[in-house]
């Protein structure tokens, strides 16, 4: 008995040490003036090549927002209140791919503001401002698929969701992108909620306290449940799409039924991976075509974008040549001022001087010509046999780049039924392809800098994609597992 006191003393002891040393590094203080500097840097970065600047925000207004930076780096202040204050800043913006990238922070950032036993022991949805659970890491019978947090550590969950959504990136208006980033289901090395919650909610015990209402009751009950930390949020998930040395197949093919594939997609950001994607998509193809199968389902919902894995499946879908919506490519530089580029790191330097392909002016903006001299914008060509069958497309807020842009021209030329909710992105152009991480020396934080506009040609709407089937799962679908977007699409192949 004195064996297994000692040995809790032990495990609260180690995780109290644990917890204090990531608060500690979280809490380096860092000067005014550093903080200061810094800005300097982010604002003639930003004013100087970001072609999204202005797109949603007058200068007026974001120079309004530059100034109110400015008054609160007028003290010192700690890392982790300097992250999240840039972080505000950045959502500003209102660009989907400009924010303090996860995935691009040196390694003391990641140690100081990233770990911790700080994990909500759950996976969870928003589902009308309310946060469900999808799945349980505890112990606890009352966290199951399908139960509202009413709130968590006296703090009420939509009060939480208000709080985050200042730092929650997306394009224009899209706030169900917004939403749907800041949800937690183990598709990312790194979750903006996991991230951003103990930053703006630090714990004040070890346990965390939960105040719950069961599927289909009125009454909540309280529960008291122990953290994750990161490592043991990881080990939870079946997989690790961002790991770069992951050269396995990251898609699947699934046949539920004689008549019906699903073509599981959960990422298309394959840039480091040596798995041959485009192979992968032919012979799929070619075995749905051999095999007659009649239904294609080929789910997204997951995938927020990275290369144009799209195209390729459009080629084997398309009986003509499909003309991509048309946009132009526009950039706010031709050269990058000389004393930025210490701050710039990027995969091709290239990027430092557009040439000749950015030499003819558009208003504020250069137009771009590297990549698309067609008059008639980008083309994507029939390739091999064409699959005849019915394709349906799943489809959710998190498409917001490279999987916007193929719901958008899947779309407009009715290749497939999109079935889900609205996606992410903006019809009104987003902002990427070529990219520079601003490293500022002073605090060491990252902030990811798109270079390309993509701007119509005509007046867009300030939304995302509407599916063509509107399907909107339930805490009630939740619990009982349905997955309510398959199943329509089940009962439509059915008929």
């Amino acid at each position: 008995m004195k064996r297994l006191f000692v040995s809790a003393v032990l495990v609260v002891f180690c995780a109290c040490t644990f917890v204090f040393g990531q608060a500690s590094a979280a809490g380096q203080m860092i000067s005014s003036a550093d903080l200061k500097s810094d800005l300097a840097i982010l604002r003639r970065a930003y004013e100087q090549l970001h072609p999204g600047l202005y797109r949603y925000n007058t200068k007026a207004q974001m120079d309004a927002s530059f100034a109110d930076l400015e008054r609160q780096f007028s003290r010192d202040m700690s890392l982790r209140e300097a992250y999240v204050k840039i972080s505000v800043f950045l959502a500003k913006v209102k660009c989907g791919h400009t924010y303090t990238n996860f995935y691009n922070q040196p390694k003391s950032i990641v140690e100081a503001l990233f770990k911790g036993k700080n994990r909500v022991p759950f996976y969870f949805r928003w589902l009308d401002g309310q946060m469900i659970v999808t799945r349980s890491f505890d112990a606890d019978t009352n966290i199951k698929p399908g139960t509202e947090i009413v709130s968590i550590n006296g703090t009420q969950a939509k009060e939480i969701l208000e709080k985050l959504m200042t730092i929650a990136r997306a394009d224009g208006s899209n706030d169900a992108k917004r939403v749907s980033y800041l949800e937690v289901g183990g598709n990312d090395r790194w979750e903006a909620f996991d991230i951003y919650f103990p930053m703006f909610f630090p714990p004040k015990a070890l346990q965390m306290e939960l105040v719950m209402r069961p599927i289909g009751s009125s009454k909540t009950v309280k529960a008291l449940v122990m953290p994750l930390t990161d490592e043991e949020r990881k080990a939870a998930r079946l997989s690790d799409p961002e790991d770069p040395k992951n050269d396995k197949p990251a898609f699947t093919l699934e046949r539920p039924d004689s008549s019906t594939a699903i073509l599981r997609m959960p990422t298309w950001a394959l840039y480091n991976s040596k798995w041959d994607w485009k192979k992968f998509v032919d012979e799929t193809f070619d075995r749905l075509i051999d095999e007659k199968v009649a239904n294609l389902v080929i789910d997204i919902r997951a995938n927020e974008g990275g290369q144009d894995v799209g195209d390729a499946v459009i080629s084997r879908i398309a009986d003509h040549e499909i003309v991509l919506s048309k946009t132009r490519r526009l950039v706010r530089y031709q050269k990058v001022p000389t004393d930025l580029i210490p701050y710039l790191e990027t995969w091709d330097r290239s990027f430092d001087d557009w040439g000749k392909s950015a030499s003819e002016k558009a208003g504020d903006f250069y137009i771009l010509r590297r990549y698309d001299d067609d008059e008639r914008g980008s083309v994507i060509k029939p390739s091999g046999r064409r699959y005849m069958g019915r394709v349906f497309v799943l489809v959710g807020a998190v498409n917001s780049s490279a999987t916007f842009q193929f719901a958008q021209t899947v779309k407009l030329n009715k290749l497939a039924t999109l079935v889900g909710q609205p996606t992410g992105g903006n019809q009104r152009g987003i902002n990427g392809g070529a990219f520079y991480f601003l490293n500022l020396p002073k605090s060491k934080i990252e902030v990811d800098l798109p270079l390309i506009g993509q701007f119509p040609i005509i007046e867009a709407p300030d939304t995302g994609i509407e599916p063509d089937i509107h399907v909107r799962p339930t805490a009630t679908d939740i619990a009982a597992g349905r997955d309510t977007e398959l199943a329509t699409v089940k009962s439509m192949t059915q008929k």
